[in-house]
């Protein structure tokens, strides 16, 4: 009987070590190897002068104007990014929300921006924005608003506004589909009885439709921070970081110091920016094991 219960509990651990081995394979394995290449000289253009340097990337990054000015410009990407994808994005699911006829063909478009790959979008984006044919420029003109072309991609005090705009305009449909998920687990009868006590149309929203998303709203949040801070390709694909670093932020900055083989202080940045989402994401982890009582 002891050996049958025995058989039985390893069943659960044999199935699941599969998915755990890949996951091992995929994540854990490059980072332990990133972990290791951050305290090397790790310079593929000098192999024969790799070695151990301890923190020395590290206290490498800190005197980096660099490093510090594309530190201080991802927190404006993500900030103004995710915080204007979150503002527009629960007014839309606001209005999916509603009952109006094709509501059906307006929630498939909404999702448009969010399935479109990122180098079609900054592609896009960066035509759109063109300081001699763009559609902004030419719409702003017809509008006498401004009396020559304005270059938003060329110029430092335009080039980060511009792709976080694109940024927002590719995250809002993400917040709406997991909000209107939200709004839809939310019962009727709750608003029915607040009507019959006379609240009104801000009361019900501040009393019962926020506390009731309250946890998707935190999820959805910390998700997008960690994905905005991450992403590359929109940014890389519009400006490269230009100009004149006005648009780098610490993944780009990353991703070019990687491409100059200067692996060692990339891997220091990425496991710096690694930290950093990790800090951030503790007020999740606390949440979610308070819940479950762990």
């Amino acid at each position: 009987m002891r050996k049958r219960l025995r058989k039985a509990n390893i069943w659960p651990y044999l199935l699941v070590l599969p998915a755990l081995i890949i996951v091992m394979a995929v994540v854990f394995v490059p980072i332990l190897n990133a972990i290791s290449m951050s305290l090397q000289n790790y310079d593929l253009r000098r192999p024969k002068q790799i070695a151990f340097t301890g923190l020395q990337n590290y206290r490498q990054l800190f005197s980096d104007k660099q490093f510090t000015g594309s530190l201080y410009r991802t927190v404006l990407w993500v900030v103004f990014g995710v915080g204007f994808q979150f503002i527009f994005g629960f007014a839309l699911a606001l209005l999916l929300n509603r009952q109006f006829r094709f509501r059906g063909l307006v929630r498939s478009a909404s999702l448009i921006p969010w399935v479109t790959p990122g180098v079609l979008i900054a592609l896009m984006w960066r035509w759109i924005l063109d300081g001699n044919y763009g559609v902004v420029n030419d719409l702003l003109i017809k509008l006498g608003w401004i009396d020559k072309n304005i270059a938003f991609l060329a110029n430092r005090t335009t080039a980060l506004p511009s792709v976080i705009l694109t940024i927002v305009w590719q995250g809002i449909p993400f917040f709406a589909l997991m909000l209107l998920a939200g709004l839809q687990g939310i019962s009727p009868e709750l608003y029915e009885a607040a009507g019959i006590d006379g609240a009104h149309s801000t009361q019900k929203f501040r009393f019962i439709t926020v506390p009731s998303l309250k946890n998707t709203i935190f999820v959805t949040t910390m998700l997008r921070v960690i994905w905005v801070a991450n992403s590359v390709d929109v940014i890389f694909n519009m400006t490269e970081g230009g100009p004149a670093y006005a648009t780098q932020t610490l993944s780009v900055y990353t991703y070019l110091k990687a491409n100059t083989l200067n692996m060692g202080y990339a891997s220091a940045m990425a496991i710096v920016l690694t930290i950093l989402l990790l800090i951030f994401s503790i007020p999740y982890l606390h949440s979610m094991f308070r819940d479950q009582g762990v």
